[in-house]
């Protein structure tokens, strides 16, 4: 069972999984801010920042990254502490969530509420843009590379009924086909507009607990209406507001399943008045007690 009372903060300075390289300067942008905020203290303990090394291409300085990622993840669930990630592009949620699902039991399983614009579920061969951040939940379902699909932990990491996405108003055929094959649950928008996203999230959550043994929150930054979080890279008119999410998130990590939660796609060259740091550091701030 992870701790209430210790969170590991872990910066992921990467965008070379995006077209706009922007974000790998969002992790220390927020670990800046953390430290005036005063929220990285002794209950929130900022551990360290990941840098992508030397590769032959993107794709294999992902998987680097990814690895060492993963493996700190799965230290910190192995010490009982949650975990929240503070990532450039989101190609990194491959690495946090096999981190995160390494760290169980073989027989248990991991749960995933993944909050976007995106679907993020292209592999290279549908991909318009070939950007990995396009991605990530594709190889964690066990579809696109072997050197993103098996992170520390044999393909598929999540399973398809162990998997929500809420939020969703930009994606193509492709990614939705493969989504829809697999019986991936989807909130769209619409929907979380009409229902409200407390219930939306509480559902999804109860969904998870049919199957999954733990789960966390993944978090674009666009799935956040860019009226209210404009510094990031591929911003969506009409997403949810700021309020809801961080409402949503206190009753999620009330749960002792709850184990981390993952914020990516800052990007401070793009952000006006801090309004988007302080609003990620806001929602890292539901998982401090």
């Amino acid at each position: 069972m992870v701790s209430l009372s210790i969170v590991d903060f872990i910066g992921v300075a990467s965008g070379i999984g995006a077209q706009d390289h922007g974000c790998e300067a969002g992790p220390e942008a927020l670990h800046t801010t953390c430290i005036k905020s005063h929220l990285c203290d002794s209950q929130a303990v900022w551990l360290t920042t990941l840098y992508p090394s030397l590769a032959q291409d993107n794709l294999h300085a992902i998987q680097r990254l990814c690895m060492s990622l993963a493996e700190q993840v799965q230290r910190s669930i192995e010490v009982a502490h949650r975990f929240a990630v503070f990532s450039g592009d989101h190609s990194s949620a491959i690495g946090t969530w096999s981190g995160a699902r390494a760290a169980l039991k073989k027989e248990e399983s991991l749960g995933l509420i993944w909050v976007d614009a995106h679907m993020d579920s292209h592999t290279p061969e549908t991909s318009p843009s070939g950007a990995y951040h396009g991605m990530p939940l594709a190889c964690l379902l066990g579809h696109g590379p072997a050197e993103l699909t098996e992170i520390n932990y044999p393909s598929p990491v999540l399973l398809p009924q162990n998997v929500v996405l809420v939020g969703i108003r930009s994606y193509e055929a492709d990614e939705h086909a493969l989504l829809s094959r697999l019986g991936v649950h989807i909130y769209y928008i619409e929907e979380v507009r009409e229902r409200g996203l407390v219930a939306v999230m509480l559902e999804a959550r109860e969904r998870l607990a049919q199957h999954s043994h733990q789960f966390g929150v993944s978090i674009d930054l666009d799935a956040i209406d860019p009226d209210e979080a404009p510094g990031v890279g591929s911003p969506e008119q009409g997403g949810i507001h700021g309020d809801e999410l961080i409402a949503a998130l206190k009753v999620l990590v009330s749960d002792e399943r709850f184990v981390g939660l993952e914020i990516s796609e800052y990007n401070p060259d793009h952000d006006i008045e801090q309004k988007t740091a302080e609003l990620a550091l806001a929602l890292a701030n539901t998982i401090v007690r």
